[in-house]
């Protein structure tokens, strides 16, 4: 089996008397892409310093391959980092901004004009050559920025928070570029950030922290359909959590005495009192007078509130068991139908697409999550 590209064995941070990361073991594999996503203070930039070499750890050990680099400062670590603020040079061109690592690595000249040119070619940058800092926009500064680091050829890429100085648009742009660069070079990117938009866009593996610990990780498809926390389900978007608790034969009972129906291989054995949950986009919600859908499970409610938000609506339904559930609705065109506040409705969803929460944990707050 391979190496894995970085590997952090029993690591804890500990800043005078508070924990920033708690006893974490972690494994990233040669080549991926993956995010450490997490609310502000979570630990997720402290453990990226650790990596890089900017913090030592207060207990533990950290792996790049097979060498045991704890202790080691950042330039004796084959790792390279991209800064929220680039930190470029700004007396410096554009080309010797990027040959910065090869010149101090005493790389001759040859070498130097031959790879600053594919470097800057990879980033999209060709003819940017002689510009200066001051001269480029946020974009092409942060494009900059990650062909100085690449150049090198690291073993692990470390991004913290990359793209937060960047304006909606172009951030969305450059994180399909990121993504692209990242196939391209075949290098283990690891990204820091709070936006968990951009976590699923780019990444392979997600790695969800809250509190100096590894919540959940694994691809992005699986910690949004099947999150195993009541953290993730409300940090990775929106979740409709509903206390039941669980019947023999597959079915949990809701607090207003209706049952509900849940795979056996997603309710994987839990028994007592859990929480099953459901995505806005997973639910539909008919009039009350429509007739039922036998195959699917069916809450009773009252819409209370209805948010019109361009390509979907918005409705927040109070229901008989006390939770209010969020549903979202596509807006598909002119027939579509558009339930009104205080109208009586089914709300309806599979059962293949619920998830089950054992834990006691809460739903993050809005505040919790920036």
């Amino acid at each position: 089996m391979e190496q894995p590209d970085v590997r952090l064995e029993r690591v804890t941070k500990k800043f005078g008397e508070v924990v920033a990361v708690d006893d974490l073991s972690l494994s990233f594999e040669r080549g991926g892409f993956v995010a450490l996503l997490g609310p502000s203070g979570c630990g997720k930039t402290t453990t990226l310093r650790m990596i890089g070499g900017f913090e030592e750890p207060t207990a533990g050990t950290v792996f790049l391959g097979e060498q045991d680099v704890t202790g080691l400062p950042p330039y004796r670590r084959e790792v390279n980092t991209v800064f929220q603020n680039y930190a470029l040079f700004p007396h410096m061109s554009i080309f010797d901004n990027v040959a910065f690592g090869l010149r101090q690595k005493r790389v001759s000249k040859h070498e130097v004009s031959r790879r600053v040119p594919e470097m800057l070619d990879l980033v999209e940058l060709t003819g940017f050559e002689k510009r200066k800092p001051t001269q480029l926009s946020g974009g092409q500064a942060q494009r900059v920025a990650l062909a100085r680091a690449l150049i090198n050829q690291p073993r692990v890429l470390l991004l913290d928070e990359p793209l937060g100085a960047l304006d909606l648009k172009l951030r969305k742009q450059m994180q399909l570029e990121l993504k692209r660069i990242q196939e391209d070079v075949n290098i283990t990117f690891i990204h820091v950030t709070h936006d968990q938009e951009e976590a699923m866009t780019m990444a392979d593996r997600i790695a969800v922290m809250n509190q100096g610990r590894i919540e959940q990780i694994g691809p992005p498809a699986d910690l949004y359909e099947q999150p195993n926390t009541a953290f993730v389900a409300g940090f990775l978007g929106v979740s409709n959590l509903i206390p039941v608790s669980v019947d023999d034969g597959g079915s949990v009972r809701l607090a207003d005495g209706s049952t509900a129906r849940v795979p056996a291989e997603v309710l994987n054995g839990a028994t007592g009192d859990v929480r099953i949950g459901v995505r806005p986009e997973k639910v539909r919600v008919l009039p009350q007078s429509d007739p039922p859908e036998p195959d699917a499970n069916r809450l009773a409610g009252t819409v209370r509130d209805v948010s019109y938000i361009g390509v979907s609506t918005q409705y927040v339904i109070d229901t008989p068991t006390g939770e209010e559930l969020v549903a979202i609705a596509q807006n598909t065109g002119r027939g579509a139908r558009h339930l009104s506040s205080g109208e009586a409705v089914q709300v309806l969803w599979d059962p293949q697409h619920t998830f089950v929460i054992t834990d006691a944990g809460h739903v993050p707050t809005v505040e919790e999550l920036l």
